[in-house]
């Protein structure tokens, strides 16, 4: 049994203490907040982070609080479709991914941290970390320090003060807000939808359970100011103007309070491991969430390192086999993630006329369609069974949200873009 801290009360940090715990080590969990809170609105749940809470046995409670999804579909400014990814092209029947609050995400998360005997210790704010001879300590910022632990697992973050910073912001971000689901609208409630100005402006709105959504507007975040500056009122006209089923959904945004900004990263820490400590998530490899895989390599992250402790008794050997299990993976979606967000988040043209007469058209001829699922499904790279994991039934979990996977959507590229010039194109 090994004494364990963790940095950070996030998905990854609270994935890796239920697991830890769970597995009979002594696991002390450190977070800045008095009562421990999660940020942020919506997300997406993927395949390969559904077989992570499957494992964990909170796939069917995850369903229950969620929605699933069964497709992807951004279009431009004249209807036309110049994104879709449908999960029905994946080579696993009923598949799909899950909207769902990240409130919901957390509340199961922590309950499931706190009934496997993990210790949650609040109101500490970690400021670095120090070895001291053959254990670490956590330094927080009065100047105290933790018992020592024979290892720190850092999930603290794209911020995290124990990964040694070097810039990787982007220029964009977006506005989030949780709205009431739009009913009688245009909108699709298994359906991720976004609409695009070029690369420079993106609206979307996601389903995430309890008749409940999550809005985002793309936005640079050195014109913030000058959107606050602007008031509501020319908010509500320029998101209407690209996409006027937003009436409604804008009826509930009547403040910037309402909204939070989000600024995105793109960073890989050189080392994801050291001398007792061990980054998880953000703290490795922060991305933009353009390929909606934030959460999901967080779990993934944390199931590695569970398991990589379970198999190899040393710790150095632990730490080596996690990066063994997971850098390939990361590797790869850093890259797809810098590679495919100029075109789809950016102030030039060129990218998004890539998208709109290369990419787009492409992508629908085979075997476009399964691979943008697949990587969609964060499945590229995954190796699911050399992490010990397997999909979820589908069929099953289906049962469990109450819906047939797939009903109301024959989810392939050409019936999502038969619906895009179904709609109204307004």
């Amino acid at each position: 049994m090994a004494d364990i801290a963790i940095a950070g009360c996030g998905i990854a940090g609270l994935a890796a203490a239920t697991l830890l715990a769970r597995a009979g080590h002594r696991v002390t969990l450190y977070d800045r907040f008095e009562t421990p809170r999660p940020l942020g609105s919506g997300l997406m749940i993927q395949p390969t982070g559904l077989a992570v809470l499957a494992a964990l046995g909170l796939a069917d409670r995850a369903v229950v609080l969620g929605a699933p999804v069964h497709a992807l579909l951004g279009r431009g400014t004249h209807g036309e479709p110049v994104l879709e990814a449908a999960y029905s092209d994946l080579p696993v029947p009923d598949a799909f991914g899950l909207g769902i609050h990240r409130a919901s995400l957390f509340g199961m998360l922590f309950d499931a941290a706190r009934a496997s005997g993990a210790m949650i210790v609040t109101g500490r704010a970690i400021a670095a970390s120090v070895i001291d001879g053959e254990a670490r300590r956590l330094t927080f910022v009065d100047s105290t320090r933790s018992p020592p632990h024979e290892l720190v697992i850092d999930a603290l973050g794209v911020g995290s003060p124990l990964v040694p910073q070097n810039g990787g912001w982007l220029p964009f971000g977006a506005l989030w807000a949780t709205v009431d689901w739009p009913c009688d609208s245009a909108f699709s409630p298994t359906l991720l939808e976004q609409r695009y100005d070029r690369a420079s402006r993106m609206v979307g709105l996601l389903p995430v359970g309890g008749g409940r959504a999550a809005f985002f507007w793309s936005l640079r975040a050195d014109r913030l100011d000058r959107w606050r500056q602007r008031g509501m009122a020319a908010f509500r006209e320029e998101v209407c103007a690209l996409w006027p089923a937003c009436e409604t959904v804008m009826d509930q945004l009547a403040a910037p309070e309402h909204l939070t900004f989000a600024r995105y990263a793109h960073r890989t820490a050189r080392q994801p491991t050291g001398e007792r400590i061990v980054h998880l998530g953000d703290a490795w490899h922060a991305a933009s969430p353009q390929l909606g895989q934030g959460a999901n390599m967080a779990l993934l992250d944390a199931w590695a390192l569970g398991r990589a402790i379970a198999e190899t008794p040393d710790l150095a050997a632990a730490l080596a086999r996690y990066r063994a299990l997971r850098q390939g993976h990361v590797r790869l979606y850093q890259w797809l993630t810098r590679t495919f967000t100029p075109p789809f988040q950016s102030d030039s043209i060129w990218p998004a006329l890539l998208r709109d007469l290369v990419m787009a058209p492409g992508s629908r001829v085979p075997p476009g369609p399964r691979l943008k699922a697949t990587l969609v499904a964060g499945l590229a790279a995954a190796n699911l069974p050399r992490l010990g994991l397997a999909l979820p039934d589908y069929s099953a979990l289906g049962g469990v949200s109450g819906g047939v996977p797939g009903a109301g959507l024959a989810a392939s590229p050409s019936t999502i873009a038969a619906r895009a010039s179904s709609l109204d194109q307004s």
